[in-house]
């Protein structure tokens, strides 16, 4: 992506880098179930590594209140040096007299990680003294965690007003995938958004509709859509209080000439949960005692035939409650089919969002889209259009 300062051409033998990872990875008894993130850091430390720089890693991990033995990054060490390929030392402090001294024992090519950077309160507050603290660790920065970048903490955009700053290879990928999503797209563009309600999102649904042609909705967010119409919705999740916002959207988009599409038929049950009877039918045919909690087979239809029509897609959100079967069908159907598409080559895919990630690995094709955040709040509130406190700092 043109305009960000990567890490092309960058001297980095001999001096200290400050490297500012996601490493909030899930752990259960001791062990982390997923390497994701880790392994997207990968690229990064073994290239900084390999060009000789004394790499020191910087992340925070959980919601600690001070400092805490449960959430120490120190038992990340042993899975991080496997997924990185390289021994990996550790300090105790990321600040301070134990820090600065495991920093200067380090040898060019070596990789230390320092421990928690929300031990101290300063990080989230972005208090200047620490600040100061950290920089003083480093001869550059490099940023690595786009998942983060939403946050004006320490260690995101603190440091860069201290250090030259620059993005790693995982930052720079992101960039670059989210670029061709909404930035600079291939047309028409199309947006897949779904999840329970629309005023987790409405951020998000007003900027969409002034940058893609075609906004398809799913999940609970839909069937407020839907009431907004006069769609009679049974027991279905609607937001009443939303019908005005739903309809002013729909005013927008028709302005700017973004076609919105809603289901045409349902997946209904009584209720939501495991073992239910579940039955196809219109939306304009929704029981009164009956929920609706996935797209039907028309809706999944009429989506992919939109799709096969536009050159780029964004997701966020499953078209349905994909959670508990039959009620996943719609969201592995549409999924299944944008990855053909994607290996095809008529289409570019991005996908992001905590739900999102889950739906398309449930789905299968978490390695057949173009591109997958493992971003949540920083990707939700790039599609939203907001400025992001890491990501200013690194254009050029």
């Amino acid at each position: 992506m043109s305009g960000i300062r990567t890490l092309d051409g960058v001297d980095v033998a001999g001096k200290r880098v400050l490297v500012r990872g996601d490493l909030n990875v899930p752990v259960q008894d001791g062990r982390v179930t997923d390497t994701t993130r880790i392994d997207r850091l990968a690229p990064t430390v073994r290239e900084l590594a390999g060009k000789k720089a004394k790499v020191v890693l910087l992340s925070h991990f959980g919601r600690p209140k001070g400092p805490d033995p449960k959430e120490s990054l120190e038992q990340l060490v042993p899975t991080i040096s496997k997924q990185l390929g390289l021994k990996v030392a550790f300090a105790g402090d990321c600040v301070g007299p134990e820090a600065e001294s495991a920093v200067a024992a380090l040898n060019d090519g070596e990789v230390l990680l320092l421990e928690n950077l929300r031990f101290h309160k300063g990080e989230e507050k972005n208090e200047p003294d620490f600040v100061a603290g950290l920089a003083k660790l480093g001869d550059l920065y490099v940023d690595d965690a786009f998942s983060a970048a939403h946050r004006a903490h320490a260690s995101i955009s603190g440091i860069t007003e201290k250090l030259p700053a620059y993005a790693g290879r995982g930052m720079e990928a992101e960039l670059t995938a989210l670029d061709k999503a909404l930035g600079n797209p291939a047309h028409p563009v199309a947006a897949l958004v779904g999840g329970a309600k629309i005023s987790t999102k409405l951020d998000l649904l007003s900027n969409l509709v002034g940058k893609v042609d075609l906004l398809v909705l799913g999940g609970g967010m839909a069937n407020t859509f839907l009431a907004a119409r006069g769609v009679k919705m049974g027991k279905s999740l609607v937001e009443a209080e939303m019908l005005d916002q739903a309809r002013a959207i729909e005013t927008t988009a028709k302005a700017k000439g973004c076609t919105i599409l809603l289901p045409v038929d349902a997946l209904v049950a009584e209720k939501f949960g495991a073992g239910q009877t579940a039955e196809t039918v219109s939306v304009n045919a929704i029981p009164d005692d009956r929920m609706m909690l996935d797209i039907g087979p028309a809706s999944v239809e009429a989506v992919v035939a939109k799709l096969k029509t536009c050159k780029t897609i964004v997701w966020n959100g499953p078209m349905g409650a994909f959670e508990i079967p039959p009620f996943d069908t719609g969201t592995v159907a549409v999924a299944r089919a944008v990855a053909g598409l994607t290996k095809d080559g008529t289409l570019v895919s991005i996908g992001g969002g905590g739900d999102t990630v889950a739906a398309l690995g449930a789905a299968g094709v978490e390695n057949d889209f173009t591109y997958i955040s493992t971003a949540g709040g920083a990707f939700l509130e790039w599609m939203e259009g907001k400025v992001l406190p890491g990501v200013v700092p690194l254009m050029q």
